[in-house]
């Protein structure tokens, strides 16, 4: 999670790309110009450890945009493919 932060904050969609599902990973990535990514806080995290096949992590990212701040909130899905941990999507409910 907190990698694909720091990814978003300098604008790798080529890393971002690479740890997003295979099933679910669009085809391209559009940047807010003028949004700036200023903090990552987890929340809260379940499973994810070297024993487990998937795990959440519950997350507030934080950013300016057009002189104003504000934050994003989401419960992400995780998942290992080919060993490595990517991005799912947003957990449902």
């Amino acid at each position: 999670m907190r990698s694909r932060f720091s990814a978003f904050a300098v604008r790798d969609a080529a890393y971002l790309l690479r740890t997003w599902h295979t099933t679910t990973r669009p085809s391209g990535i559009e940047f807010e110009p003028d949004q700036q990514w200023t903090r990552l806080e987890i929340v809260g995290t379940t499973d994810g450890s070297a024993f487990h096949t998937e795990g959440t992590v519950e997350f507030r990212a934080h950013y300016r945009l057009h002189g104003h701040t504000d934050s994003q909130h989401e419960v992400s899905r995780f998942v290992r493919e080919n060993a490595l941990w990517v991005y799912l999507g947003e957990a449902t409910a």
